[in-house]
């Protein structure tokens, strides 16, 4: 009986405390001999011979020697220690073999023979994916988001048709491609937050590697806006079809022995719950994990660019400043008096005491002496003298008079009332028309809406994608409302304007319409 008293066989029969002496022989003293005792079971288990003996561990050993030289000898090996080892961690379990037994005393004796429990297998299995994970592992799959859209179309048609073998098919593939993408994503951002925090031991990794980086997260995030509307149409036409018809046909179709068909049934509707808040929420507002994983690429991208800076910058000084700062703190421990660590801090940060300045006024008798410093008229001095403690050159002490051209000055100031009298005509004919109706707007009334737009999108706050947008300017007023899965299209005659995700709406403002 399992934990849940609902019979089990052998992997629930393990509590939390024997499962986590299954990683005992992990920190043994002779690790690496329990190591290839283990993978010699595995080799043997790939070909089907589950149970062996001691000597077939022995000839297993020596077969993986001859093609690894890191497998040890096993002539060198006390393999029954080892074997009893492993059978008190939980990883083997331990038999008896009468039938090679050939006398009466050898049957008496007992010929042990060892196995695999199924929660040592994968304790094992763990272990060895720590041991051979590397870089390649951790990547973004673009290309399942066509291979999900082509399963959903094909997931809605067995549906309709009743092909209930076909909806498991399709069902369970998506489930396991979903958790494919997440997992992969967690294992990838994983990584790039282990790039960041080693990149002062090894930043010529991160040089290397920063080019293909960036374009991998932006061909993942440019796929993932591609599909992002496609896949939600996709799951709305698979719920179409009938959402507890296709339930009852995965679970009909699942094979699984231990199960019930209750539990089956609500195992798989909660697979597609899982799947839908993956690909289209029910609400409308809700963010997806799709739109949740954009946003976390988003966010890596500056990441990395961010990564990209300090490290430049680092490489440029040739060394980093948090290794600066270290050493100038280790300077200030130790100095050897207050005096030294005084001069130390105006030497790094170029501080000093206060620059006092005095300077006679040109008429000293044109001041009564009886006039306090508050009272009396300014004297005017030098900005060399101020700055640098100089005094100035040659000539009557004072700066050089800074020469005013008037009418460069009102040339320009009328050039910026013409252009902002040209930007109030092409904000009141761009509000006086639909700017996602079709019409090509000119290139005053597109500069225009580009401002609006730089303006509204510069308000938006991380992670919030169902906030509406607004921004005034010029007399009118410009609107971004939220719609999820649909884009506005603007037409200019220098191309075409795409606003994902947004209704666009150009009005007059309130005092330009009360003005009129």
């Amino acid at each position: 009986m399992g934990q849940s008293g609902t019979p089990s066989f052998g992997l629930d029969d393990f509590g939390l405390d024997d499962r986590m002496r299954l990683f005992g022989y992990v920190t043994a003293e002779n690790r690496l001999a329990y190591l290839w005792v283990l993978r010699a079971f595995d080799a043997a288990r790939a070909s089907y011979h589950v149970v062996l003996h001691t000597s077939d561990v022995t000839t297993a050993l020596a077969d993986l020697a001859a093609t690894h030289p890191d497998c040890p000898d096993p002539t060198h090996l006390e393999l029954p220690r080892l074997l009893d080892a492993l059978v008190d961690w939980g990883v083997l379990d331990r038999g008896q073999d009468g039938a090679r037994a050939t006398t009466l005393a050898e049957y008496r004796n007992r010929h042990s023979v060892y196995q695999f429990t199924e929660a040592g297998y994968r304790a094992h299995r763990a272990v060895e994916s720590v041991l051979a994970a590397g870089l390649d592992d951790s990547t973004l799959s673009r290309l399942v988001f066509a291979d999900l859209l082509a399963d959903l179309k094909a997931l809605a048609a067995a549906n309709s048709a009743g092909d209930a073998e076909e909806v498991y098919r399709k069902l369970n593939r998506l489930d396991r491609a979903l958790a494919d993408v997440a997992e992969r994503a967690a294992r990838f951002y994983h990584m790039l937050s282990d790039l960041g925090r080693t990149h002062d031991v090894r930043p010529e990794v991160f040089l290397a590697h920063k080019d293909t980086l960036l374009a991998h997260l932006r061909d993942f995030h440019d796929e993932l806006q591609r599909y992002t509307p496609r896949l939600r149409e996709a799951v709305h036409e698979v719920e179409a079809t009938g959402l507890d018809r296709l339930v009852e046909a995965a679970a009909a179709a699942d094979e699984r022995l231990f199960a019930t068909p209750i539990e089956r049934l609500e195992d798989w509707r909660r697979r597609w719950v899982g799947l839908r808040s993956w690909l289209a929420p029910p609400s409308i507002d809700a963010l997806s994990e799709a739109d949740r994983l954009a946003g976390a690429t988003m966010a890596a991208i500056g990441d990395v660019l961010a990564l990209l800076r300090r490290v430049t910058e680092a490489r440029r000084g040739g060394v980093s400043r948090e290794s600066q700062l270290r050493h100038l703190a280790a300077w200030f421990t130790d100095v050897g008096s207050e005096e030294a660590a005084h001069a130390l801090f105006d030497a790094v940060f170029s501080l000093g005491g206060p620059r006092h300045v005095g300077v006679a006024h040109d008429d000293p008798e044109a001041i009564a002496t009886r006039l306090s410093w508050w009272d009396a008229p300014a004297v005017e001095l030098s900005r060399t003298l101020v700055q640098s403690g100089r005094a100035p050159g040659a000539g009557n002490g004072r700066p050089a008079r800074m020469e005013r051209s008037d009418l460069a000055r009102q040339h320009l100031r009328e050039r910026q009332l013409a252009d902002e009298r040209r930007h109030v005509e092409a904000a009141a004919a761009l509000a006086s028309v639909d700017a996602g109706d079709g019409v090509a707007l000119d290139d005053e009334q597109a500069a225009v809406l580009r401002r609006l737009l730089d303006v509204a999108l510069a308000a938006r706050t991380a992670g919030r994608a169902d906030v509406r947008l607004a921004a005034a300017a010029f007399g009118v007023r410009l609107t971004l409302t939220p719609t999820p899965g649909r884009f506005t299209t603007v037409s200019t005659k220098a191309g075409r304007l795409h606003l994902d995700g947004y209704a666009l709406t150009v009005t007059a403002a309130a005092h330009t319409r009360a003005a009129a």
